[in-house]
C-alpha cells in the first residue's frame, strides 16, 4: 500500500498540506508512539547496540512494515518444540 501511495503522490507533496489536516496529524502521532512502544521491547531483547540502532531506524522509517518483519524473523528462528511466547520473553544474549 506504501508503495502504491506513493506512486500516486511522493510523500514530499503530501506535506505542503499535512499539517492543515488534524486526523493525518492525530494518526501519525497514534502511529510513531505505537512505533515507540514496540521499539522498547526489541530494544530490551537485543543486547547489541548496533542492531537496536538499525531496528530502530528500520521502524521509524517503515513503521508497521518493519514490525512485522522483526516479528517473522522471530518466529522463523525458534527451535523445533519451541513455544511461540518465547518471541516475547526470550532476549538475545
Amino acid at each position: 500500500m506504501t508503495t502504491l501511495t506513493s506512486l500516486k503522490m511522493p510523500i514530499w507533496e503530501a506535506f505542503a498540506t499535512f499539517g492543515d489536516n488534524p486526523w493525518a496529524v492525530a494518526t501519525l502521532w497514534d502511529a510513531y508512539f505505537g512505533f515507540l512502544t514496540f521499539y522498547i521491547w526489541v530494544a530490551w531483547k537485543e543486547s547489541k547496540t548496533s542492531i537496536r540502532l538499525m531496528w530502530f531506524i528500520l521502524i521509524m522509517a517503515l513503521g508497521n512494515i518493519a514490525m512485522s518483519l522483526y516479528v517473522l524473523i522471530q518466529l522463523f528462528g525458534l527451535k523445533p518444540g519451541q513455544s511461540p511466547s518465547m518471541i516475547i520473553t526470550a532476549r538475545h544474549e
